[in-house]
């Protein structure tokens, strides 16, 4: 074999090579290249855009929470005020019922005080009466000083 002739034949069949890769199939391992570039560029587009809606995600996630503390603070302030409120109605209530009670008690009281000195008064005239009648016994006709005798016991 001739040397020109092999390098000739290597050179066409080169090129035909050449030829039949930029023809077949370097257009679809380009569009495969391209592909996946564009894959890529999407995925991180869409990487960059969660990172940015994370972001977002935790500043209403941290205002829902503020709001959400603002809110329980508030309910206890609200629940704690109401209490108080409870307790002082609870302590008119008692107050005004322990002054009802020592009303109560005191008219009973003198209720009892008053009946205790008619007591006294019946038995001081009786024994009043008793004693003047040892000491008058032969004196007073008690049928004829009837009067006398219940208007001093209505005195005593």
């Amino acid at each position: 074999m001739n040397l020109n002739f092999t390098m000739v034949a290597q050179a066409i069949s080169f090129a035909i090579f050449i030829w039949f890769t930029a023809r077949f199939v370097w257009p679809p391992l380009m569009k495969a290249v391209e592909e996946r570039q564009q894959k890529i560029a999407d995925g991180l587009a869409a990487a960059d855009k969660g990172q940015h809606e994370l972001v977002q995600a935790q500043s209403r996630v941290q205002e829902v929470l503020n709001g959400a503390k603002q809110q329980s603070q508030d309910l206890i302030a609200n629940a704690q005020k109401r209490a108080d409120e409870m307790i002082e109605q609870a302590k008119l209530a008692a107050k005004t019922e322990g002054e009802r009670q020592l009303l109560a008690a005191r008219a009973t009281i003198d209720q009892e005080v008053s009946q205790a000195r008619e007591t006294l008064r019946g038995q001081v005239a009786s024994l009043a009466l008793a004693g003047a009648e040892q000491v008058l016994m032969r004196e007073v006709d008690i049928t004829k000083h009837r009067d006398v005798l219940d208007k001093l016991s209505a005195r005593l």
